[in-house]
C-alpha cells in the first residue's frame, strides 16, 4: 500500500479558501448523513467527510481531479446540519474552479463559452430564437381566451422583465405559454430581451465566478438601459442563485448598479392578491405536493436570510384544497439530485442515485401531482425519477398549475 504524502496547502489556495476553515471540521460525519451522494456506488467509497479530510491534508489535486465536486449538487444539506457551519457548497464551487477548463466534465464549460459568445448556453442564433417566439405567439393566439396576445420584446419602461431558458427555445417551447398566459391574464406590463436572454447560469455550475458576474451584469444593464422597474429572477435554481449573487456583488461594488428583483412566486402572489388573476380550485382535485428546490429554499435562506417556502405553498393553496406534504420538508427536504449542473452533466447513473431519497419522499407523501418551481427539478423528477423509481405522479411547474387554473374573463 502506498503511503499518502501529506502536503501543506499553498498560500495562494489558502487565499482562495479564506471563507472555509478546514481546521474547524470535527470529523463528526453529520455532513455525510445529510448528503445525498453518500454511499453512491459509483463514488468508490468517497464521501464529503473524506473529501474535507483530504483537503485538510493537502490532497487538493486529488480532490480537484476526482468527480466528487461535480456529482455534488450544492444542495446545502451538509452545511445546514454542520455544527461548525463549514460552507461546503462554496468549497465545492472553488474546487470546480480549480479544474482545467478543458477537463470540465461534459458540456458545462462549452455552455459557458457559448453563453458568453452568443448570449445563450446552446448558441441558438437570433433568427431561430425569433422564429420559435413567433411560432409560440401564433399558437397562443389560436387558444381560446388569448386572442390578441402579442409578445413584448425589448419594451422600454416595462414593469417586469422575464428571461427565458434556452431549453425552452430549443425543445420545450410550449412551456413558455404558462408564463405568457399569466402575464396576459394579469394585463401585465412585461418584456423579454432580444439579446443575452439566457436565464441559466452554468458559470455557477463550473466554479467560474467571472462568467457568473458577466451574466448578472448583462441582466442589470438590460434593466437599466430599458428603464425596467423589476427583474424576475430566473426559474432555474442555479440561474436564480447565480444571478442574485452576482447582482448583490455588483451592487456592493457600485450602488448605481442596484436593481429590484423578485421571484416568480412573488409576482404570481401579487397578481392573485390584487385580483389581477383569478384561479379556480375545482379544476385541481388530485393530491398535490410542493417540492422545495434547494436553491430557492435552503440555500437562499442561508445566504440571504429568507427562503421561498411559504410563498409557493400559498399559491398552491389558492389552486387546490387537496394538498399533502413530503417528509422531510422545508429546509430539511432532500435534493432531487439534479442541482449543481448534474442534470446537463455526464454522470447519469449518479444523477439517478442522487434522486433516490427524493423519490422516496414523493412516494410516502401519497401525492398524485408534484409541483415545483425549478426547471432542473421538474426535468429530473418527470424524466428520470418517475421511470427509475416507478413514481405514478404528474409533474408540473407551479406557473403551469396557475395557468391551467385561470378563470379568463
Amino acid at each position: 500500500m502506498e503511503v499518502i504524502q501529506l502536503k501543506p496547502i499553498t498560500a495562494e489556495l489558502k487565499k482562495v479558501l479564506k471563507k472555509v476553515d478546514l481546521n474547524a471540521c470535527l470529523t463528526c460525519s453529520t455532513c455525510v448523513g445529510g448528503c445525498i451522494v453518500t454511499d453512491c456506488p459509483q463514488m468508490d467509497g468517497l464521501d464529503i467527510r473524506k473529501v474535507l479530510r483530504m483537503l485538510a491534508y493537502g490532497m487538493v489535486d486529488e480532490v480537484v481531479n476526482s468527480k466528487f465536486p461535480w456529482v455534488c449538487t450544492g444542495c446545502g444539506r451538509c452545511v445546514h446540519a454542520c455544527p461548525m457551519k463549514i460552507d461546503i457548497p462554496y468549497l465545492m464551487k472553488v474546487i470546480k474552479g480549480l479544474r482545467d477548463r478543458d477537463k470540465v466534465p461534459g458540456i458545462l464549460h462549452k455552455g459557458v463559452e457559448k453563453v458568453l459568445a452568443t448570449g445563450n448556453n446552446m448558441g441558438i442564433p437570433e433568427p431561430v430564437y425569433f422564429q420559435v417566439l413567433e411560432m409560440v405567439e401564433e399558437e397562443m393566439n389560436e387558444e381560446e381566451g388569448f386572442s390578441g396576445f402579442k409578445l413584448p420584446i425589448d419594451k422600454n419602461d416595462a414593469d417586469v422583465v422575464f428571461f427565458p431558458n434556452s431549453k425552452e427555445i430549443a425543445a420545450d417551447s410550449d412551456d413558455m405559454k404558462w408564463y405568457w398566459k399569466i402575464f396576459y391574464a394579469a394585463k401585465a406590463d412585461w418584456t423579454i430581451p432580444k439579446e443575452n436572454w439566457e436565464a441559466v447560469d452554468w458559470g455557477l455550475f463550473t466554479g467560474n465566478d467571472e462568467a457568473s458576474m458577466t451574466l448578472a451584469r448583462r441582466k442589470i444593464d438590460f434593466v437599466k438601459n430599458r428603464n425596467i422597474k423589476r427583474m424576475i429572477l430566473p426559474d432555474c435554481g442555479g440561474g436564480s442563485m447565480g444571478c442574485r449573487t452576482g447582482i448583490e456583488k455588483w451592487k456592493a461594488k457600485d450602488s448605481s448598479l442596484s436593481v429590484d428583483y423578485l421571484y416568480i412566486y412573488e409576482i404570481i402572489m401579487e397578481y392573485i392578491k390584487e385580483g389581477r388573476i383569478k384561479v379556480d380550485k375545482s379544476k385541481n382535485t388530485k393530491r398535490h405536493v410542493w417540492h422545495d428546490s434547494c436553491k430557492h429554499g435552503r440555500e437562499v435562506e442561508r445566504l440571504f436570510g429568507k427562503g421561498m417556502y411559504d410563498e409557493p405553498r400559498w399559491i398552491l393553496s389558492q389552486c387546490t384544497d387537496n394538498i399533502v406534504e413530503m417528509y422531510p420538508t422545508g429546509p430539511n427536504s432532500f435534493c432531487c439530485g439534479a442541482g449543481g449542473g448534474m442534470w446537463p452533466g455526464p454522470y447519469k447513473e449518479e444523477l439517478a442515485y442522487n434522486g433516490a431519497k427524493k423519490a422516496e419522499s414523493i412516494k410516502n407523501s401519497g401525492a398524485e401531482v408534484v409541483v415545483t418551481g425549478c426547471s432542473n427539478c421538474r426535468d429530473q423528477i418527470m424524466r428520470n425519477l418517475k421511470k427509475k423509481y416507478n413514481l405514478d405522479v404528474e409533474v408540473k411547474y407551479i406557473w403551469q398549475l396557475v395557468a391551467e387554473s385561470l378563470v379568463l374573463e
